[in-house]
């Protein structure tokens, strides 16, 4: 008798070394922390009964998972599990052949880009600490994805890379 259960999800590449990191900066720890101490001073109003402890305990090191989540995301050009050059976005990847048309975005441009002129299909990777964006077009006919818009600290460097430079 053969199972009918699904096999399980294939596992997701992990991206390779050297992309830029868009890791949290510096000044964003602290307010974080603040909120996550506000958080287990609430729960800890809100449950006397339990000691004034137990919610710094558990509530700060998930303010800490999260601050850490938020400044884990890579952006850059390496090579995909096949080989061949990618794009890598976070988790998403997508080979440069597949690159078309790619500008940076700055400014009012990146603020009319994650916007009023975003398409709902667009992949967007958008980090507000990351002054800059690049803005791919994809070419893919199978990919029903436009573009992507993806921030980076360093968009020259990216652009270059994305075209082989």
């Amino acid at each position: 008798m053969t199972s009918s259960r699904p096999s399980a999800a294939p596992a997701r590449p992990a991206p390779p070394p050297g992309l830029e990191r868009l890791g949290l900066p510096w000044w964003a720890w602290p307010p974080g922390l603040l909120a996550g101490a506000l958080v287990g001073i609430e729960v800890n109003m809100g449950l006397p009964q339990i000691p004034f402890w137990v919610p710094y305990v558990v509530v700060m090191p998930l303010a800490v998972l999260v601050l850490w989540r938020l400044g884990r995301m890579h952006v850059g050009v390496g090579p995909g599990p096949g080989g061949e050059r990618e794009v890598w976005a976070g988790a998403a990847h997508i080979p440069t052949r597949f690159v078309g048309r790619a500008d940076v975005v700055r400014g009012e441009a990146k603020r009319m880009a994650l916007g009023p002129q975003l398409d709902p299909a667009a992949y967007v990777l958008h980090r507000p600490w990351a002054p800059a964006a690049v803005r791919l077009e994809i070419t893919d006919p199978e990919d029903p994805t436009p573009y992507w818009v993806v921030s980076t600290r360093r968009p020259e460097r990216l652009l270059s890379a994305v075209r082989g430079e």
